[in-house]
């Protein structure tokens, strides 16, 4: 007997995180007929230090709904400021009220370890929303190191869906533009050698909360 849809929600901070993290998995999920919603807590604009517009709000929108179409997920934003976000009840709420209309039984969402502040809060605030829901994994969308071992006990094989996490990476235009295009060799490189690890060609990785199975 097929197995009944599951309702995944995958949650970043910035458009491109979930990409970058999951982009794979998520599309994997797709492919198997699972319903995905994938969740952005900013508007992504980003200035740099002397004040210089880089990315605007709806630039980022457009290619976030570009990257979401070619996963397949349904893109949702809460429009947090970047480099704003805060672990309270307002955005803690707001996530809640997402997985409870949604029905979410499976959530992917950022490393609380991480490095990047935006990162971390916006992953406390899905571990504290999401602390009924039966399956809860946690990736990195960059590799900064914090102090703080990143436990990778989960594989998932992306082999299949590779070139369409390149590709949704790739609609993140001003985002590459601005690191050079660095990111895609540095995935690639990452995905293959976790890969190797357990016998496929590309991989991600996940430190889980918890896995009902």
């Amino acid at each position: 007997m097929k197995n009944a849809p599951r309702n995944i929600l995958g949650i970043g901070a910035h458009f491109d995180d979930l990409e970058l993290g999951c982009g794979g998995t998520l599309s994997k999920h797709v492919d198997a007929g699972d319903r995905v919603t994938m969740l952005v807590v900013t508007d992504s604009e980003y200035r740099s230090p002397k004040g210089v517009m880089v990315r605007s709000g709806e630039t980022a929108r457009q290619e976030g709904l570009k990257a979401a179409a070619i996963i397949g997920g349904d893109l949702v934003c809460l429009e947090c400021k970047t480099f704003e976000v805060m672990f309270d009840e307002h955005l803690t709420s707001r996530i809640s009220a997402l997985i409870q209309e949604r029905e979410i039984d499976t959530i992917y969402s950022h490393w609380i370890n991480d490095l990047h502040r935006d990162h971390q809060l916006a992953g406390r605030a899905a571990l504290m929303a999401g602390r009924h829901v039966p399956r809860f994994l946690q990736y990195r969308s960059n590799y900064y190191s914090s102090g703080v071992e990143f436990v990778s006990r989960v594989y998932s094989d992306i082999s299949s869906t590779m070139d369409r996490k390149i590709d949704s990476i790739r609609a993140h235009e001003s985002e590459l533009e601005r690191v050079y295009n660095k990111w895609i060799d540095f995935v690639t490189d990452q995905n293959r050698s976790l890969g190797l690890q357990i016998g496929c060609e590309y991989a991600e990785i996940f430190e889980v909360v918890r896995y009902l199975l």
